[in-house]
């Protein structure tokens, strides 16, 4: 964003968002951006495919529901039910469910906020091979402030202000990470 324009620049095309109608903004997010949430949003009904392929239907270029699984490491539980799948199995058909369209910006808030240490890591890891094997923009957003430990970028809020952004010099793993 500059001059009080907010635009995004991916592969040579920009996308101007100031001013830009509600139809185009959802236009806009169906398109480019993936969203993984806290509380992984799962159809119940649904197979972890079928949750995947739900996203797969509408979107313009999408990997198979299969592929998408595969990368957040669940191609052998891709015909379970959320019911059959732990907290961080459902949370990684989340995150490929997300990942499937191949967002330009995948948007992760708080995703695992309820996972215990060593499942988050997992999602950790998961988000991590998404970014640096899709090249996706990701955003995590998270009061455990260990997790900022394998950004690239680090910014800090206070009372809905940012008080500081740093590059992180000594970025480290997902399975590194403790808390």
């Amino acid at each position: 964003a500059t001059s009080g324009t907010a635009q995004w620049t991916h592969q040579g095309r920009t996308h101007e968002l100031t001013g830009a109608s509600d139809a185009e903004l959802t236009r806009y997010r169906r398109e480019h951006v993936g969203f993984v949430f806290q509380f992984y949003n799962l159809i119940p009904s649904l197979t972890a495919r079928e949750n995947v392929a739900l996203v797969t239907d509408l979107a313009l270029d999408p990997m198979t529901p299969e592929a998408a699984l595969a990368l957040v490491g669940l191609a052998d539980r891709m015909d379970h039910f959320a019911a059959q799948l732990s907290g961080g199995e459902q949370q990684r058909v989340a995150i490929a469910r997300a990942i499937a369209k191949r967002p330009q910006v995948l948007l992760c808030d708080e995703p695992t906020g309820a996972l215990d240490c060593a499942t988050g890591i997992v999602v950790l890891q998961a988000i991590e091979k998404v970014n640096r094997e899709l090249g996706t923009t990701t955003v995590v957003i998270t009061h455990n402030a260990p997790i900022a430990d394998m950004a690239d970028r680090v910014m800090r809020m206070a009372d809905g202000s940012i008080v500081d952004i740093h590059a992180n010099a000594h970025k480290v793993a997902a399975a590194t990470l403790h808390w």
